[in-house]
């Protein structure tokens, strides 16, 4: 069965940085898109980036020029490096892949931002 585990996740200062990772362990025989996506305390999951086989991505509004979506296909790995952090920016983030955002889903991981 194929799980997907995030890691890097923690506690920062507002305008650190972090680095999320999130692998997939088993075989996936078809990822077309990686993502991820935060949730914060009574709120609502929230779209954050994507990157697409052909290396295309996208981003909110929100972190547009501050996070950075990548990806290695050959580890089943997807990063997102977040820089000028925000105390906005707490939530746990939980990443997504396979043939389209949703398929799979990680347990999530914790970003604490303190101002």
């Amino acid at each position: 069965q194929v799980q997907l585990v995030e890691s890097g996740g923690g506690l920062v200062q507002a305008g650190g940085s972090l680095r999320l990772s999130c692998a997939a362990s088993g075989t996936i025989f078809s990822i077309n898109v990686m993502g991820w996506y935060r949730q914060a305390p009574g709120k609502q999951r929230e779209y954050v980036a994507h990157i697409t086989n052909s290396g295309s991505t996208r981003y909110a509004d929100s972190v547009k020029g501050r996070f950075t979506i990548s990806r290695d296909n050959a580890k089943n790995t997807v990063y997102l490096q977040m820089n000028s952090l925000k105390p906005e920016d707490t939530a746990v983030y939980l990443c997504t892949m396979g043939q389209y955002l949703g398929s799979l889903w990680g347990q999530g991981t914790q970003v604490t931002v303190t101002s």
